[in-house]
């Protein structure tokens, strides 16, 4: 395996560029939680978006100038989870957000099953990074939520209004779109952690 190949060895440093730009990320998510609790759609969306376009910022970061943490390869998964799965949470608690609670409880379970078996796969020493339908379900997550609160904040002020029925078809299908997509990514990682298991016990 050549130098570029091998993945960066996480340091103990605890304040560094990228863990700065998670915790920023973090009282970002915080702040749409408060904003949305007050029906202030229009700056939860802003600051959502806001929050979820540093996503790749911190570990873009901590790759091209190898300050990988162990701190920050926790965090930032952590601050992720947070964000996507509080902002589907309160929306499913609002009316006219056409986020049914049951998906804020598939969004939130299927983190909540992939890091279980992330720490247990890099417990026993392998290797469970982020894949790319991980990558294209936070995405998808992103444009229901951004969809979601552009339709409320419409609803507030014209409810009848001509784009109404428009923004709703929209939401509902992004909604739909996150939702399958989140289910796809999960079905993708127990299977990925089942292989894992099954040859790490070969090998013992």
């Amino acid at each position: 395996m050549t130098t570029a190949d091998a993945k960066p060895t996480a340091s103990t440093k605890i304040v560094n560029v990228p863990n700065v730009i998670t915790m920023i990320r973090f009282v970002l998510s915080i702040a749409v939680f408060v904003l949305l609790s007050l029906e202030q759609f229009i700056a939860a969306n802003v600051v959502f978006i806001l929050a979820a376009s540093t996503d790749w910022m911190d570990g873009y970061w901590a790759r091209k100038y190898n300050e990988v943490t162990q701190v920050g390869r926790v965090f930032d998964p952590f601050v992720d989870k947070i964000i996507i799965c509080g902002t589907f949470i309160y929306l499913a608690t609002l009316s006219g957000s056409e986020i049914a609670a049951w998906m804020a409880v598939v969004v939130v379970g299927r983190e909540m099953l992939v890091t279980v078996l992330r720490s247990f796969i890099e417990g026993h020493g392998g290797d469970f990074s982020a894949n790319m339908p991980g990558k294209i379900k936070m995405v998808l997550q992103c444009v229901a939520a951004v969809a979601s609160m552009t339709l409320l904040a419409y609803l507030q002020v014209a409810a009848d209004g001509p784009y109404a029925a428009a923004l709703q078809w929209t939401t509902i299908i992004s909604a739909w779109a996150a939702v399958a997509s989140t289910v796809h990514s999960g079905v993708i990682y127990i299977f990925a952690a089942a292989r894992m298991i099954r040859d790490q016990a070969i090998s013992t």
